[in-house]
């Protein structure tokens, strides 16, 4: 993803400003629902993934959601939440949760800016790219834990396998 120039410095503009011009750039569906919170859908291989981005001024916080449905049935809840933790101890840039009266997993990140640090776009590139590239990585794990008989071992093995080629 590759943004012009001019977008480039985060003084000049809202952060929500700069995800809002993002979105439109890759054609993105989004809704703003306040001028500090933005809604996206981005098409993944596995899902359709809802992304939610909301600045708080006071905190001086950039704050990422990312979630996917996963009705995981109850007698697998022991097996889910031990991969989640898992996923957890493998990924140092957001962390996940499992919210089960929504039946939703989501993958949350906060960018704390303070003393007048500015976010650029390619900051809000990163954000969204290492969110996305997660909730890919790990739905498979997540999905062979809630409706199959696979370990959270082996379902991560198999989420964090590098592979090759294209079948």
């Amino acid at each position: 993803m590759t943004i012009a120039p001019s977008f480039v410095d985060g003084s000049e503009f809202h952060p929500i400003d700069l995800v809002e011009s993002l979105a439109t750039r890759h054609e993105w569906n989004f809704d703003r629902y306040a001028e500090d919170q933005i809604d996206l859908t981005i098409e993944g291989n596995w899902r359709i993934y809802a992304i939610s981005i909301a600045w708080s001024e006071f905190e001086e916080l950039l704050k990422l959601v990312c979630g996917f449905d996963l009705d995981a049935a109850s007698a697998t809840m022991p097996r889910m939440l031990e991969t989640v933790n898992r996923a957890n101890d493998l990924n140092w840039t957001g962390a996940f949760t499992y919210k089960r009266e929504l039946k939703q997993m989501v993958y949350r990140y906060g960018l704390v800016l303070g003393d007048e640090a500015t976010i650029s776009t390619s900051q809000i590139e990163r954000l969204l790219s290492a969110a996305f590239s997660q909730c890919e990585r790990y739905y498979p794990a997540f999905q062979l834990v809630a409706f199959g008989d696979h370990t959270p071992e082996e379902a991560l093995h198999l989420a964090i396998a590098e592979t090759y080629g294209r079948a």
